[in-house]
C-alpha cells in the first residue's frame, strides 16, 4: 500500500494574485444559515470570479496591432486574432452555478487535505462528473480546484499526477481555463511531465498541451520550456504494423497525443522552425505512411500548417510525402482530405511538386473533391490546390480531361470568399489557353465573374480582374464583357486603395482596350477616367506604375484620347519615371512614351523633360522586350532634331546598329529609322557624325 502523506501547496502557487476567488471555504450549517442568504453568497462569489477573469483578460490578452505584432512575436501569418476574440466572448461567464457545484466544492476540499488515498478517490469521483460542461469546468476553478490539480503535478505520486492530468485534459477544452493555467505557470509542470517514464502520463501531458496551446503566449511558453524537442522525440515510435504488441500500442498513443500537441504549436513560425530543428520532418513523414485515419489527421494537419515555411515545402517533396498525400486524398474522410489538399495548395508553388501531382495521378482526386460542395473547408482547400497546380500548363491539359473547368465555373456563385478567390485564380490559369476562353463563355462564366467585381475582398478582386483580363483577349468574350458593363467596373477599381487591386485592374484593362469594338469612345465615355489614370502615375508602387504605363500606351493609340492625356500632363509625369532601374517598368514606360510621341508636340516636350538620355541607357538592359519598346520610342523621339543631338551625344548609334541585326523586322525598321534621322543631321552639318555611320 502506498504511503499516506499530506500534500501541502507548493510555495510557487502562493502570493501570485490568482488564488481561488472562493478562498478558504467554511462549512455551512443549514440550521444556522437561511437558504436565501446561501444563494446570495453563491452569486456574489460567481460575480467576483467573473470580475477576476475579466481583469486577467484585460492584462493578459490585449490584442496588439495586426500583422506587425504577429511578425514580431514570431507567429504564423495563418494565425489570426480569432482565438483572442473567442476568449473575450467566452469570458462572458454566467452567474448561475452548475447543479454539481457543491459536489465539486466538497471534492476539492478533500483534495486539499492531501491524504493520498483520499486524493485518488476524489480525482476518480471528479472524473465521473460532466467535465466537458463549461459550468463544471469553471466551478472547479471557482472553488480553488485548479490550483490543487496543478500542485499535484509537482508531487512524487504518479497515480495522482495521472488523475490530475485526466481532469486537466478535459477542463482545458475551456479557453478561459487554459489562460488561467498559463498564468499560474502550470504549463511548465505539464511540459515537465513529458520526461516521465510512465507512458500514460506522457500521453495525458501531451494531449493537455494540445488543448492549452491555442493562443500565442502558451505556444511560446512550451517552446521556451523545451517542450517541442520532447514532443518530437515521442514521435519516434512507428510500430511493426503486421504484429503490434501492447507496448507498441502504448507508444502509438503517446505519439498520437504528441502530434496533436505539435499541431496546436505549429501555428507559430518560431515553433515551426523549432520542430524542424528537432528533427520533426522525417518523423512526420514516417507517420504519414500509417493506415490509421485518427493518426493521419493531426500528422497531415501539422504538415499543412508548417508548409507555409519554405524548408517544409522542400522537405515534403524531397522526402516523397507528395505521393502519400495523394494517396490520402482518396480516403473517405473529409477532414483528412481537406488537410491533404491544403498541404498540396501550399507546396504546389514549386514546379517539382506540380509535376509530381501529375506523375502520381493526383489531379483527378482533386477534381473529384469539387463534388463535395457542402463541406466548404474541403472545397476551399481543393480549389486552392487546383489553382496552384494549374500554374503548369501540362496540368491544365490534364484537368481538361476531367471536365474541371466546367466544375469550377459552377462554383462562381453562392460560395464563401475563400472558395471564390481560389476558383477565380484557377480560372485565370485555365484562360491562358485560347480554347478555354471560349469554354468559359459557353459555360456562362463571364457574367458571375463580372458580378464579383463589385465585391470588396482584395484577394478576390485581384484574381477576378486577372481572369476577366485573360478572357478579354478573345474578341467574342470582350463583347460580352462590354455588354455587362465589365469595362466600367474594372476601371472603377483603379480607385481602390490597394496597389495590388489597382495594378491587376490596369493590366486587365489593356486587353479590353485592344479588343473592344470602339475602344476610344469607350474610354472617353468614362467621366474623369483619363484624369484618374494619369494621376496614378504619381504612385510609389512600381507594379502600379508599370500597369498604368501599359494602359496609357493602349489608350494613346486614339488621337483624341492622347490629346486629353496630354492636357492632363501625362508627359512630365512619364518623364519623372525614366530614372528607374526596374526592367518591367522600363519596358512599359518606354512603350507609353513611344505611343505618346504620336502627338508631335510631345516629342519636343519629352526632350525638354530629359527623357532621351535615360532611354538610351535602357538599351544596356539584358531584356529583349525592353530593347524592343525603347527602340520604338527612340525612333519616335528622333523625329525631333534636338532629341537626335542628345541621342548622338549619348552614343546611341552603336547599340542601334547591333539591334538592326535582329530577326524582328519591325525592330529593324525602328532602329534603322532612328539611325537614319541622326545621319540626316550629320549630313546637314548640325552634328558630328559618329564613326559607325561615316
Amino acid at each position: 500500500m502506498a504511503t499516506k502523506g499530506k500534500y501541502e501547496p507548493s510555495p510557487r502557487w502562493k502570493n501570485r494574485g490568482l488564488v481561488s476567488p472562493c478562498g478558504k471555504v467554511e462549512e455551512n450549517n443549514p440550521g444556522e444559515e437561511r437558504s436565501g442568504e446561501i444563494q446570495k453568497k453563491k452569486l456574489r462569489k460567481r460575480a467576483s470570479s467573473k470580475m477576476k477573469v475579466e481583469r486577467i483578460s484585460s492584462q493578459k490578452m490585449k490584442i496588439s496591432g495586426g500583422a506587425m505584432t504577429a511578425e514580431l512575436s514570431g507567429e504564423s501569418s495563418s494565425e489570426s486574432e480569432d482565438e483572442e476574440q473567442q476568449l473575450e466572448r467566452r469570458l462572458q461567464i454566467k452567474t448561475e452555478m452548475s447543479p454539481e457545484y457543491w459536489q465539486i466544492h466538497k471534492l476539492v476540499k478533500f483534495l486539499k487535505i492531501g491524504e493520498q488515498t483520499a486524493t485518488m478517490l476524489c480525482l476518480c469521483a471528479m472524473l465521473e462528473l460532466n467535465l466537458m460542461q463549461e459550468s463544471c469546468q469553471l466551478d472547479i476553478w471557482d472553488v480553488g480546484g485548479l490550483e490543487v490539480l496543478l500542485n499535484l503535478l509537482d508531487s512524487a505520486a504518479v497515480r495522482c499526477k495521472i488523475g490530475s492530468l485526466k481532469v486537466l485534459r478535459k477542463i482545458s477544452h475551456n479557453i478561459v481555463i487554459c489562460q488561467i493555467i498559463l498564468d499560474m505557470d502550470g504549463l511548465q509542470s505539464i511540459v515537465k511531465a513529458l520526461d516521465s517514464p510512465d507512458k500514460d502520463l506522457k500521453a495525458l501531458a501531451a494531449e493537455t498541451i494540445a488543448n492549452v496551446a491555442r493562443f500565442r503566449k502558451a505556444r511560446r511558453t512550451v517552446r521556451q520550456c523545451g517542450g517541442i524537442k520532447k514532443l518530437v522525440k515521442l514521435l519516434d515510435c512507428v510500430p511493426n504494423l503486421a504484429n503490434r504488441s501492447k507496448k507498441q500500442e502504448k507508444d502509438m498513443e503517446v505519439a498520437h497525443c504528441s502530434v496533436l500537441a505539435l499541431w496546436s504549436l505549429s501555428k507559430s513560425i518560431k515553433n515551426k522552425r523549432a520542430i524542424d530543428e528537432a528533427g520533426g520532418i522525417p518523423l512526420l513523414g514516417q507517420m504519414l505512411k500509417l493506415p490509421h485515419e485518427h493518426m493521419l489527421i493531426p500528422v497531415v494537419g501539422t504538415l499543412q500548417e508548417c508548409a507555409s515555411v519554405e524548408c517544409y515545402r522542400i522537405a515534403i517533396q524531397t522526402e516523397g510525402m507528395i505521393k502519400d498525400l495523394i494517396k490520402n486524398l482518396s480516403r473517405d474522410n473529409n477532414e483528412l482530405q481537406m488537410h491533404c489538399a491544403s498541404a498540396i495548395f501550399k507546396c504546389a508553388e514549386h514546379k517539382q511538386t506540380r509535376d509530381m501531382m501529375r506523375t502520381y495521378d493526383g489531379l483527378e482526386p482533386l477534381v473529384s473533391l469539387l463534388t463535395k460542395s457542402n463541406d466548404k473547408s474541403l472545397l476551399a482547400a481543393a480549389t486552392g490546390a487546383i489553382w496552384k497546380c494549374s500554374i503548369s500548363r501540362k496540368n491544365v491539359a490534364k484537368f481538361q480531361e476531367y471536365k474541371c473547368l466546367e466544375s469550377l465555373v459552377n462554383l462562381l456563385t453562392d460560395q464563401p470568399i475563400e472558395v471564390l478567390v481560389n476558383v477565380a485564380g484557377a480560372l485565370e490559369k485555365f484562360a491562358q489557353i485560347s480554347s478555354n476562353k471560349g469554354t468559359i463563355r459557353k459555360c456562362r462564366g463571364i457574367e458571375p465573374l463580372i458580378n464579383l467585381l463589385t465585391e470588396t475582398n482584395e484577394a478576390l478582386l485581384v484574381n477576378v480582374t486577372k481572369t476577366v483580363g485573360a478572357c478579354a483577349r478573345d474578341r467574342d468574350n470582350m463583347a460580352v464583357i462590354d455588354k455587362l458593363d465589365g469595362f466600367r467596373f474594372m476601371w472603377s477599381l483603379l480607385k481602390n486603395p490597394s496597389p495590388e487591386v489597382q495594378s491587376s485592374a490596369a493590366w486587365a484593362l489593356c486587353p479590353c482596350i485592344e479588343n473592344a469594338k470602339d475602344a476610344g469612345e469607350m474610354v472617353r465615355s468614362l467621366v474623369g477616367g483619363l484624369e484618374m489614370i494619369v494621376n496614378l502615375l504619381k504612385s510609389t508602387n512600381n507594379e502600379v506604375l508599370a500597369s498604368i504605363c501599359a494602359a496609357i500606351s493602349r489608350i494613346a493609340k486614339d488621337k483624341e484620347n492622347l490629346a486629353v492625356l496630354t492636357d492632363h500632363d501625362v508627359v512630365p509625369l512619364l518623364a519623372k519615371l525614366t530614372n528607374t532601374t526596374d526592367d518591367r517598368l522600363c519596358l512599359h514606360l518606354a512603350e507609353a512614351i513611344g505611343h505618346c510621341c504620336m502627338w508631335e508636340g510631345n516629342r519636343a516636350s519629352f526632350g525638354e523633360a530629359g527623357v532621351v538620355a535615360p532611354l538610351v541607357d535602357y538599351l544596356k538592359s539584358s531584356n529583349s522586350a525592353v530593347h524592343y519598346h525603347t527602340t520604338h520610342a527612340l525612333y519616335q523621339l528622333s523625329k525631333n532634331p534636338d532629341n537626335c543631338i542628345t541621342m548622338n551625344e549619348r552614343g546611341v548609334v552603336k547599340p542601334l546598329i547591333v539591334i538592326m541585326g535582329s530577326d524582328d523586322e519591325t525592330l529593324q525598321e525602328a532602329a534603322a529609322g532612328c539611325v537614319r534621322n541622326i545621319r540626316h543631321l550629320a549630313l546637314a552639318g548640325l552634328i558630328r557624325a559618329p564613326q559607325e555611320i561615316q
